[in-house]
């Protein structure tokens, strides 16, 4: 890397290697920037900006803001009621959530610009692993790539933790194969107790279509109560799995399991 770029361990970039991880224009890092939704860069050697991972994650969810429709205005408040001691990866899962809100616009881009984008050299394992985590998609031209810009940060963060393959795609599957029977089942409830009852009232043409507007936002909210339900229970049931290693070491068995008497 140049003497201002990414070094090992700690992100630090110059403003135009921070408008090229984000996708944007150097103008428009400048003016978020200007507008206050950008804290300010430090100033390394010869007093050049230096912008760190947060700036890069919140870059990135101002971006998806404005794609789901906000104004400056209603971005900043959104910015102001994160908390204080929000991490990059927790700015880059607001980031995940938000462009799940909004409909998917395909975004194709070379290998060369997919690599300015993750910030580091992809290998075709690196770009198999992405594949397999959603984050990308191959297209009929093998350096062309379909990117996911919600799930692209988090999957590049996670390119270098030892889990195999196999591991993801099978992931990848349950998380598919659960979500769509959710959707369905949630669907079917609205449709049953909702929306047919609504439709059996014979509504004026105006209020139909008040209801279908107020259907549309009703998205946001369920696709954030499953992330939110979904956290809690991954957090307990990783809790109780740790737990029961816990008492597994404790109580002399390493495995976790009831210690089994020989005399029965």
């Amino acid at each position: 890397m140049g003497e201002h770029g990414a070094v090992v361990g700690e992100v630090r970039l110059t403003v135009d290697e921070l408008a090229a991880r984000a996708g944007v224009t150097v103008r428009t890092v400048r003016f978020y920037g200007t507008k206050g939704l950008l804290p300010p860069p430090e100033l390394g050697p010869r007093r050049v900006g230096l912008y760190g991972a947060a700036h890069l994650d919140r870059l990135g969810l101002i971006e998806e803001l404005q794609r789901q429709g906000l104004t400056l205005a209603a971005i900043e408040r959104y910015l102001a009621r994160l908390p204080e001691d929000s991490t990059p990866l927790d700015l880059a899962i607001h980031r995940a959530l938000v462009a799940s809100w909004t409909p998917e616009t395909p975004e194709e881009v070379t290998r060369a610009q997919l690599e300015r984008r993750a910030g580091r050299g992809l290998s075709e394992q690196h770009v198999e692993r992405l594949v397999a985590m959603g984050a990308l998609e191959r297209t009929a031209d093998p350096e062309v790539f379909r990117v996911d810009p919600g799930l692209l940060p988090l999957g590049v963060r996670i390119l270098d933790v030892p889990i195999p393959l196999e591991t993801l795609l099978a992931a990848r599957a349950v998380v598919l194969e659960h979500s769509r029977a959710t959707a369905r089942e949630l669907q079917r409830l609205f449709r049953e107790t909702v929306w047919k009852p609504y439709r059996e009232s014979e509504p004026a043409p105006d209020d139909l279509a008040r209801m279908k507007a107020l259907t549309d936002h009703i998205q946001p909210m369920v696709a954030q109560a499953l992330v939110t339900a979904f956290q809690r229970s991954l957090r307990e049931e990783l809790g109780e799995e740790l737990a029961g290693e816990l008492s597994g070491e404790l109580s002399g068995n390493p495995n976790g399991y009831p210690n089994e008497d020989p005399n029965g």
